[in-house]
């Protein structure tokens, strides 16, 4: 499909059944088993209470719309520069649509969605062996940290 027919639009409550599908895949795409259901009362979650902004590529208009990806942003705070940031946390292009533009349009939206917000700006992390999102990012000037480690700890496997 030509991207050119995408949009870039704020996903609220009532387009969560429409978004889970490709978070779905998403997380299938880092390991995780497929489970819409577990994808979708996640988003609700999420939108519900207010603690995530997602963006979707959407195309269509009514029950013809499609969703070719999306990203979803958490609020986060620095205290060192005691300002707000947002963890562009999650981006995702479906399999079939990828290639034609939609993961720029993504970040170009959630990028001017944390300067409208007065934010210090974005961060994220990908794996270390995604290098067709190092490159994105890298083009759309994101700079790699060599400075700072990243630790987990995880009580639960997942």
């Amino acid at each position: 499909m030509d991207m050119s027919v995408y949009r870039l639009e704020r996903v609220e409550l009532q387009d969560a059944e429409r978004v889970a599908p490709l978070f779905d895949q998403y997380r299938v795409y880092y390991g995780q088993q497929s489970d819409v259901r577990a994808a979708l009362d996640f988003v609700r979650a999420r939108l519900e209470a207010e603690e995530s902004v997602i963006f979707a590529a959407v195309t269509g208009e009514g029950a013809e719309r499609e969703y070719g990806g999306f990203t979803q942003l958490y609020p986060s705070f620095s205290s060192v520069t005691v300002q707000r940031l947002w963890i562009l946390n999650d981006l995702f292009v479906a399999a079939d649509v990828r290639g034609q533009g939609i993961g720029p349009m993504l970040l170009e939206g959630a990028e001017a969605f944390a300067a409208a917000t007065g934010t210090k700006g974005l961060t994220l992390t990908t794996m270390t062996d995604n290098f067709t999102a190092q490159r994105l990012y890298e083009a759309k000037g994101y700079v790699r940290d060599d400075e700072f480690y990243t630790y987990n700890l995880f009580f639960k496997k997942g």
